[in-house]
């Protein structure tokens, strides 16, 4: 699994982070969504498509899931 995430559409939900917080950190500044893990171990790709799936501004896009 790949992660790619488009901060531009990031609305600083943070729901990501709390759902996958050892792929997904929010900046100080504003909030807005840092990866952290592009390739996450399998363990946690359950968690990254939940993080994607419930983002309200659709900005965790995944590839080879």
């Amino acid at each position: 699994m790949k992660v790619d995430v488009d901060a531009d559409k990031c609305v600083a939900a943070g729901q990501c982070v709390l759902i996958a917080p050892e792929v997904f950190d929010q900046r100080e500044e504003d909030g807005i969504v840092v990866l952290l893990e592009e390739r996450p171990v399998p363990g946690l790709h359950d968690a990254v498509r939940e993080s994607a799936m419930v983002c309200p501004a659709a900005a965790i896009h995944l590839a080879g899931s």
